[in-house]
């Protein structure tokens, strides 16, 4: 059976992030931070969570040598950090982001076919360091419709395919099912299709419209969750949304929703 998170970015804001990790550790989730860089390390340890998954960059892209080499230089920082905390797992974006979310060197139009390249090897690399190191990478789908415009390897069946490329236990990918439903669609298909293929890392999840927990939306999740349950799914299904109206009332209806 998969076990829980939830994001400490996106709930009870009205508190430091160590006592979010800690609040949400108490109501018995595993804990997803983002940039580590700007979080008090040793803060967080104390609270005695279990954390999950963190930015796995903090600088770089994967589109071409000069940002691929930033990211891997960045990509050994955050080894070290999440060492830490004792997190499995570090994730990436075709690109990095700034703090709305946007992509600090975005991509006009497909990516090429030597950023695909470039893209290849890179995360070949990365995926080589996460084995080295103890941990996974994950390269998460995102949508540029409503959050990321001009992230390069943004959708579900790019990330998927790049992942499949490199074929190496170090990466595998973060399906977000919030960003390929906006994306793409056809989640059930894509969770199968990726599963089989035995290259998911993660699940996160939040209802579409905006981006808030399960149930508040147009996304059956409990439909999801049969369907994970029923492959075998024994990895994580991280909570990555606002919370409608209260923090605790959000993780309630998440784990509702994926309590088959």
């Amino acid at each position: 059976m998969y076990t829980l998170a939830a994001c400490a970015e996106m709930l009870f804001l009205d508190q430091p992030v160590q006592d979010r990790a800690q609040r949400i550790h108490d109501l018995g989730f595993e804990v997803e931070i983002w940039d580590w860089t700007r979080h008090d390390l040793d803060a967080l340890a104390r609270t005695g969570a279990v954390f999950s998954s963190m930015t796995g960059y903090v600088r770089g892209t994967l589109t071409d040598a000069e940002g691929a080499a930033e990211l891997l230089r960045t990509a050994e920082e955050s080894v070290r950090a999440a060492d830490r905390l004792g997190c499995p797992r570090l994730n990436l974006h075709g690109t990095g982001l700034d703090g709305r979310g946007l992509p600090v060197r975005p991509v006009t139009g497909e990516a090429t076919g030597p950023m695909w390249i470039t893209a290849h090897r890179t995360l070949t690399r990365v995926a080589e360091l996460g084995a080295r190191a103890g941990v996974t990478f994950t390269l998460e789908n995102l949508n540029t419709a409503v959050d990321h415009p001009g992230v390069p390897f943004a959708r579900a069946a790019d990330t998927l395919a790049l992942v499949a490329s490199v074929d190496h236990p170090g990466l595998r990918m973060n399906l977000d099912l919030y960003h390929a439903q906006i994306g793409e669609g056809n989640l059930i298909e894509l969770l199968r299709r990726a599963h089989g293929q035995g290259l998911i890392g993660e699940v996160q999840v939040a209802d579409v419209p905006g981006r808030r927990e399960p149930g508040t939306g147009e996304i059956a999740y409990p439909a999801v969750a049969r369907v994970l349950a029923d492959l075998g799914y024994d990895g994580t299904v991280a909570l990555e949304a606002w919370a409608s109206d209260d923090g605790e009332r959000a993780l309630e209806r998440f784990r509702a929703a994926f309590t088959p």
